[in-house]
């Protein structure tokens, strides 16, 4: 029986479930127009995904597939999935057609409204430790969704950093521990840089062709575009960077994009990595007394929390949870998001590294890009479009929840329990770009005051009737009780010249 397997682009992983599924069936790959454009992807990303297609595709070549690969520029006539599927389709009668379940919603859609013959096989991604049914079920009756009581679930379904039914070391959580700003003169360690081989810079080419209008550039592009690369970055991180991560995870530094941060989301989200063994290998080094507790509690949180259920909020949700807008915010997104170009230091040096690398750091996109964007009330479906297109690691299912619900409070506290606003100070606390600033961090309003400052009040003031009596924001609404009328008037007039000059 003639059987063919379609792989998307970030389904590069050898234990796929369909490959498993069908271990003599022929496989198609093709890069596409659709998936290309659907948003303009910085230009890393395009190289990156379609670099690690590329090889790929040549690595089940050699395991003896047969392989039908589509280039970009070799065929143009295809332009989305369905279109692959009916071109080969029309070459060969297959008797399967055999997908792994997509991880964008607008996929599934493609692939469900699939009307050729013979119909398509969609299987679960088991590259997942939740399966869709299992968040389902563990969200059945809930009054709210929190990631803490999920993440639990998981340690004792996988069994890491656990003793019997308890957290090793009497704790679930030491994110408290992992708020350091980092010392003056501190040495920050070196980070694995991939050299571009014949693919990538053949990829490079065609990117500089076809995408020279989208954001970002290629000559610092050093993305893991294979397992091989991938796990070689993996172990220099978990070697060099874990022991500290959990310290300084929060902090920022003018002119430093990596700190200690693992920079693997882009190989996990394309299927070069495995999140278990990452995980597992995290807790052997703690077991080795190479990590310390806390470095590896938080890192191992990331993925088997908050990723697992970032994922399973974005498939319990969709499609309506991308069109809520919570506060009604509508403001255009400002062009400096693209250009960099602001008074700003915390935002230019996020805005540019995300420029050279296709990157910055969960806090930098949480509490630079993403707080400000609540606080100017901007148009949600503009900012999520804007982190989907930037990030080298940004699939819709794991940048929707995180940026939507978690940085902007558009869904009304799905994802978080509050909004995740802050003033300068915090800015101030966590990192040194308040010192080299236009603007001073310790004045509250007035032209020259931190904009953050009196965005924040002004956002609170605007919301007090959705946000007043919630627990959480209780010390702010008391704050703004005791603040005179004529400090509020000063705030209001300062958020609104700042706001009406933004373009």
């Amino acid at each position: 029986m003639a059987e063919l397997i379609l792989i998307l682009g970030d389904q590069l992983s050898s234990s796929l479930s369909s490959l498993q599924a069908a271990p003599e069936a022929e496989v198609v790959m093709a890069e596409l127009v659709n998936e290309a454009h659907y948003v303009a992807h910085h230009k890393q990303k395009i190289v990156l995904v379609f670099s690690a297609m590329r090889h790929f595709a040549e690595q089940l070549r050699q395991s003896g597939r047969t392989v039908h690969y589509f280039a970009y520029d070799d065929t143009p006539q295809l332009s989305s999935f369905t279109d692959t599927l009916n071109h080969m389709q029309g070459l060969k009668n297959y008797q399967r057609l055999i997908v792994t379940e997509p991880g964008e919603y607008r996929l599934q859609e493609e692939f469900t409204a699939w009307a050729g013959t013979p119909a398509l096989d969609i299987l679960p991604d088991d590259r997942f430790l939740a399966t869709h049914q299992q968040f389902q079920t563990w969200a059945d009756g809930r009054k709210q969704l929190r990631m803490e009581f999920f993440y639990r679930d998981m340690r004792r379904q996988t069994g890491l950093l656990m003793e019997a039914d308890q957290p090793v070391g009497g704790q679930w959580n030491y994110d408290s521990d992992n708020r350091k700003k980092l010392p003056r003169g501190h040495t920050l360690p070196p980070r694995l840089h991939a050299e571009a081989d014949a693919i990538t810079t053949e990829v490079m080419t065609l990117v500089d062709e076809h995408f020279a209008s989208h954001i970002g550039n290629l000559d610092r592009f050093a993305w893991p575009v294979t397992a091989q690369q991938a796990e070689a970055h993996l172990v220099h991180f978990l070697d060099v960077c874990l022991p500290q991560f959990g310290d300084y995870q929060d902090a920022m530094k003018q002119g430093e994009v990596f700190l200690y941060h693992s920079l693997i989301a882009s190989s996990l989200n394309l299927g070069l990595l495995d999140p278990l063994k990452i995980c597992q290998a995290a807790e052997q080094r703690w077991q080795q007394g190479l990590a310390p507790l806390n470095a590896v509690e938080g890192f191992i949180r990331q993925i088997i929390g908050w990723r697992e259920f970032i994922r399973g909020i974005y498939w319990l949700k969709m499609p309506q949870y991308e069109t809520s807008n919570y506060f009604q915010h509508s403001r255009k997104l400002p062009d400096f998001y693209y250009s960099g170009d602001t008074d700003m230091a915390c935002m230019k040096d996020a805005i540019v590294a995300t420029q050279n690398h296709a990157y910055a750091h969960h806090i930098q996109r949480l509490m630079i890009t993403g707080n400000f964007a609540l606080l100017a009330g901007l148009a949600p479906a503009q900012v999520n479009q804007w982190y989907l297109e930037v990030y080298a690691d940004a699939y819709q299912w794991v940048q929707l929840p995180n940026t939507h619900g978690m940085a902007l409070f558009a869904d009304g506290g799905i994802v978080g329990s509050k909004p995740y606003a802050a003033s300068g100070a915090y800015i101030n606390r966590m990192s040194d770009h308040c010192s080299g600033c236009r603007y001073d961090v310790k004045q509250r309003e007035g032209e020259d005051a931190c904009p953050f400052n009196y965005l924040y009040w002004d956002f609170m003031m605007r919301h007090q009737d959705k946000l007043g009596d919630n627990p959480r924001m209780g010390m702010v609404y008391r704050n703004l009780q005791k603040m005179d009328d004529g400090r509020k008037s000063e705030v209001r007039a300062s958020a609104a010249k700042f706001l009406e000059q933004l373009k």
